[in-house]
């Protein structure tokens, strides 16, 4: 049962969350089963029910007519909880599709009762009606009852996969690891305050939720976050206290370190990019959330900078304070990015091996030229232009992501041999790299999270004398003279048929046979003919004929008119 269900979903439409797709799938499949089964439901005039019964189980198809009616109205109510988002009254019809779902298991359920059944259906059959009353349940908020289904549905398919090989038990195992998070819902919402931490463990694994927990665990993570909300008041930042009246700020900034400890113990970089990515989405709520507030509030704020000599309200300080944190998350990600990036080029002749795309330093240099603009955003925050510590802060750091981005612009130039142009960017990284050294003495707390600028001259000094060396050979090559037998000349193939010489070209792509287009060579004009004798020729005499024509004058008129000949 579980393979098939699987099997339908993954191949039409489930894979990208399409269930309007995969229920068009189940109509159609269903029609065909009946029509091949000959079990029709009467006929177009007229409606006859028939039921499916353990006397007619000939036929292993007809427990599939039974399995498609239940994922039919399975898919239709998954489709119709996507809508409820924005049309509520469709969450009756949800309902009422899902307990359809479930009447349809139940029936599956007592046929694989039948002798003519095997165990492993008899066990699927109940595991999967054990899955969707689990479902209606959870959706009913029954958390009792539905931890009971879930609970039922895990046994049997641990039990399954422990009783089968290691490839057919991936799909158990699978389908138990689907479940668990709603288990741990249902036990939280009994009362069981250690499940919440194994929630967000869960999602902390999977870099985000998934399927029918995703929605009800991120409102879960945002209903415990606003209690603690109620009693956060301000915020301190650089030494200024700053009061937090918007409820969607102080969710936020609760939320903060939770998010950035996950970043930090995140499994691979995937996770690591999602839940970027979802703090990012956060902080520019809360930043809108502000911006919203700051309009009605401009004629104020422009008497308060009178008042206070220059000074930023509050409001226009927590929105500096959140645009630091959006910022330096920014920085963060792609730093991360870069990290990886550097690691795959290390990797670079494996990669090849693959037949994968082989990461080049431009994708770096795209990076750090994003951090730099980072950089500059963050010196033009208002409030903190006076700041000299947090300028000179930015200024180091803003030095150290320039020589990165040297050493690899550097790095690009190496590949198309451009010794000079690398040797005078390995000096420009050199000289970058001093500047911090001299100047990070006060400020070497907030260079620890930066890459280490001593590990990086290190490598440019390696890198120094492998682009001399380098550099050396290849003007070497250039001075040799080419042995004969590989002299080319340029000419195409065919017009050197009676000369020897190795040609690789030949067997590239790029081979050159012939000219083409081929060249202009010149031919005689056509030839102008001119009639000379036309000079010299005597035309007849036409006085007779000119004189006959003098005679007729109107006698001749009126002949003509009669119709007489003359």
């Amino acid at each position: 049962v579980l393979q098939i269900v699987k099997e339908s979903q993954q191949q039409h439409g489930l894979r990208h969350g399409d269930f309007q797709r995969y229920r068009g799938y189940c109509s159609r499949r269903l029609r065909r089963l009946r029509k091949t089964l000959n079990f029709k439901m009467g006929n177009r005039h007229k409606f006859t029910g028939k039921k499916v019964t353990e006397e007619i189980l000939s036929d292993n198809r007809y427990l599939l007519l039974i399995l498609m009616d239940a994922e039919r109205a399975w898919s239709y109510a998954m489709q119709l909880k996507q809508e409820a988002n924005t049309e509520p009254r469709k969450r009756f019809h949800l309902l009422s599709r899902l307990r359809k779902a479930v009447k349809h298991a139940e029936e599956l359920e007592r046929l694989c009762e039948s002798n003519r059944v095997d165990a492993k259906t008899k066990l699927e059959a109940q595991a999967y009606m054990a899955y969707l009353t689990g479902m209606l349940r959870f959706e009913h908020q029954e958390w009792k009852a539905a931890m009971e289904a879930f609970n039922k549905c895990k046994t049997i398919y641990e039990k399954l996969a422990n009783a089968f090989t290691e490839e057919q038990a991936v799909l158990y195992n699978q389908r138990v690891e689907e479940i668990s998070p709603n288990i741990r819902y249902c036990a939280y919402n009994i009362g069981d305050q250690s499940a919440m931490n194994e929630l967000m463990q869960m999602r902390l694994r999977s870099g985000g939720t998934e399927g029918l927990l995703a929605e009800k665990l991120e409102a879960l993570i945002t209903q415990t976050r606003a209690k603690q909300a109620a009693t956060m008041s301000e915020v301190e930042w650089r030494g200024r206290t700053v009061p937090v009246k918007i409820d969607k700020v102080r969710i936020f900034l609760l939320g903060l370190a939770d998010n950035e400890a996950a970043i930090v113990q995140a499994e691979n970089e995937e996770t690591k990019e999602r839940l970027f990515e979802s703090l990012l989405s956060e902080c520019r709520d809360a930043i809108q959330a502000v911006r919203e507030d700051l309009k009605p509030d401009q004629k104020q704020r422009e008497h308060a900078l009178e008042n206070d000599s220059g000074k930023v309200s509050n409001i226009q300080y927590l929105h500096s304070y959140l645009t630091y944190i959006k910022l330096s998350t920014a920085i963060k990600r792609n730093e991360s990015m870069a990290k990886s990036l550097q690691k795959a080029l290390l990797q670079q002749q494996r990669s090849e091996e693959d037949g994968k795309r082989t990461p080049r330093p431009q994708d770096l240099i795209r990076l750090y030229d994003i951090i730099l603009q980072n950089l500059v955003e963050l010196t033009q925050l208002s409030g903190l232009e006076e700041d000299k510590n947090f300028q000179k802060e930015i200024g180091l750091k803003t030095l150290v992501y320039k020589a990165y981005r040297c050493f690899f612009i550097a790095q690009s130039y190496v590949l198309v041999k451009k010794w000079s142009e690398a040797l005078v960017l390995y000096e420009r990284v050199l000289k970058y790299a001093r500047e911090v050294q001299s100047g990070a003495g006060a400020y070497m707390n907030s260079l620890k999270e930066l890459p280490d600028v001593q590990d990086l001259i290190t490598q440019v000094n390696a890198e120094k004398y492998s682009l001399q060396a380098a550099a050396i050979l290849d003007a070497n090559d250039t001075h040799e003279t080419e042995s004969p037998s590989q002299v080319k000349d340029g000419k195409p193939l065919s017009e050197r048929f009676e000369t020897f010489c190795l040609d690789p070209s030949l067997v590239s792509k790029q081979v050159s046979l012939v000219h083409f287009p081929p060249g202009f060579q010149p031919i005689p004009c056509k030839p102008l003919f001119f009639d000379l004798a036309l000079n010299h020729v005597a035309f007849p005499p036409l006085e007779d004929k000119v004189e006959q024509k003098a005679k007729s004058g109107l006698t001749g008129y009126i002949k003509g008119i009669f119709g007489f000949k003359s």
